[in-house]
């Protein structure tokens, strides 16, 4: 709850909730105090601005962040779900750490906030049967994968341009699935935690 678009994704995931039949508390991190306290099952990397969000909740701010990181190594099976942004703090942590995820990301590379645009995109690994389907995506000063490492699994593309990946649990994507109607990156989310704590 640091910055970027928050209160989009707890829409959705309450949306999702509904959908999957599945239990959902809400908890709005904002402090490590907050992280420790509630030992959470899943984990949103909201889009927004790296730069505020560090500042924020890096070292000199709040320290959430650093905490944040620290946690998710200690936890791996805990599912994330990170949009822009966050899929540009967890391959680039910048804490000291190992990334979180295996991928380079290059940061505002899709173009500044004029350059935002929407797109069909092809996804895998969502669905029954596990086959490629169309998601609607919605870019905004979005994040470019420069390099995907082996650790990766590719679950969203733009004609031949990868701009979603998997690595264990982690799903970090370049665009923004709370903005659009479509809730199955966020049904994924729940659903991984429902079978994580299962």
């Amino acid at each position: 709850m640091l910055q970027g678009a928050r209160h989009a994704h707890i829409a959705a995931l309450e949306a999702a909730a509904d959908l999957s039949e599945v239990d959902l508390e809400v908890i709005e991190l904002r402090t490590p105090d907050e992280l420790h306290s509630t030992d959470p099952d899943g984990i949103v990397f909201p889009g927004g601005e790296t730069t505020t969000m560090r500042l924020t909740g890096g070292p000199d701010g709040n320290g959430l962040l650093p905490a944040l990181f620290s946690w998710l190594r200690k936890n791996p099976e805990c599912p994330v779900l990170a949009t822009c942004a966050g899929a540009i703090l967890l391959a680039d942590p910048q804490d000291g750490g190992e990334p979180l995820i295996d991928a380079k990301v290059n940061r505002n590379a899709y173009g500044n906030q004029a350059d935002s645009f929407q797109a069909d995109l092809r996804i895998n690994g969502l669905d029954e049967p596990k086959s490629a389907s169309e998601f609607p995506g919605v870019f905004i000063r979005a994040p470019r994968y420069d390099e995907v490492g082996d650790d990766s699994t590719i679950t969203a593309t733009i004609d031949d341009e990868v701009v979603g990946i998997r690595c264990g649990n982690r799903m970090a994507l370049a665009f923004h699935p709370e903005l659009s109607d479509d809730r199955r990156f966020h049904r994924w989310l729940l659903e991984t935690a429902q079978s994580v704590i299962a």
